[in-house]
């Protein structure tokens, strides 16, 4: 596939389209949404984890622009010169996915970063754009988001109203101690004898008790301990209290790089679709179905993986364990009863 490596690019009226590289700042806790530009330079150079504040090796990448995939754009994304990406991490953030950095306005992340490496390799500026989860995908609907980064979990239902490129797996992974011996591969039975935490009302609770109903019939059985947030479950494992906790992996990930050097380092001991046995569950950028940016969306993050810029994003920000091999358009996703 044929590149270009000029920063210009010209729109069909003909005029040069020039890297803003403004910064606009980002109001973090704000009820409002609010655009960052930052993150990508004019020559294709993105800087992976700038200002997470730990969350990630800050990282520098140059991406080669795809001149074929920029055109195979709706004239109206190629004319504006930038994509605009939406996240949901109003108000507060959930590191390590988004979450206003370290400088008080870049908005940092794996997200956002997967995003203004998909725009360098469009070759348009990332407008990098936060806002609610509810008003997320209010502004993909009304366009003023030409695609969503935001941890979203493609779903059939979902499907109905909009297309996806999926990056990463949808994965929930259980946290023990980095001297624990045992580990999880998905079945249930090494649970038995143990101590877990689990939060209520959570998808992981769900499947965490059906494990549970599984070994009682048996004749087997683990015990699962409540507490009110984060800091009590890790005060619990650090005690022996538990022996390991049932989460998002992408939580435990970032939970784990902060435990790195302290007396209770922690680890992943395994790992389990959030969409259960029957399904990988996977994670995607989203557009307004119909819109024609998904398909180039998804051959730019295929071109990432295939150049490695993919593997060192995840890298960096201790994601590797939710790898896909190749994005996909519109995968199977969670089914109906599900969404």
């Amino acid at each position: 596939m044929s590149t270009i490596t000029s920063s210009r690019w010209r729109n069909r009226a003909g005029v040069l389209v020039l890297a803003a590289g403004v910064v606009v700042a980002l109001a973090g806790c704000s009820a409002n949404a609010s655009a960052d530009t930052s993150g990508a330079a004019a020559d294709g150079r993105v800087t992976i984890g700038a200002h997470s504040n730990g969350a990630a090796t800050e990282t520098s990448v140059r991406v080669s622009p795809d001149a074929k995939l920029h055109d195979a754009l709706p004239a109206s994304v190629q004319d504006s010169g930038k994509l605009t990406i939406g996240v949901g991490a109003l108000p507060s953030g959930f590191p390590p996915l988004a979450f206003t950095g370290d400088d008080q306005k870049t908005l940092t992340g794996s997200e956002p970063d997967l995003g203004r490496l998909v725009a360098a390799k469009l070759g348009l500026d990332p407008d990098v754009q936060n806002a609610t989860w509810d008003n997320l995908f209010v502004g993909i609907d009304s366009g003023k988001y030409d695609v969503g980064f935001s941890n979203i979990t493609v779903t059939e239902q979902r499907k109905e109203k909009y297309d996806f490129a999926s990056y990463r797996q949808d994965n929930l992974a259980f946290q023990v101690l980095a001297d624990a011996s045992w580990t999880f591969d998905g079945d249930p039975s090494v649970l038995a004898g143990k101590t877990l935490s689990v939060s209520s009302g959570t998808n992981q609770e769900k499947i965490l008790l059906e494990w549970q109903k599984e070994l009682q019939a048996k004749g087997k059985d683990f015990s699962i301990k409540y507490y009110p947030d984060g800091n009590a479950i890790k005060l619990a494992l650090d005690s022996g209290k538990i022996d390991g906790y049932f989460g998002p992996n992408p939580t435990i990930a970032y939970q784990n790089t902060q435990s790195k050097g302290t007396a209770k380092e922690t680890k992943t001991a395994g790992t389990y679709s959030g969409a259960g046995s029957s399904l990988q569950g996977l994670i995607a950028a989203t557009t307004k179905k119909g819109s024609g940016i998904a398909k180039p969306v998804e051959e730019a993050i295929n071109e990432l993986i295939d150049d490695g810029t993919y593997a060192k994003w995840l890298t960096a920000y201790n994601l590797s364990n939710e790898a896909v091999q190749q994005s996909e358009l519109n995968p199977e996703g969670l089914p109906l009863d599900a969404s």
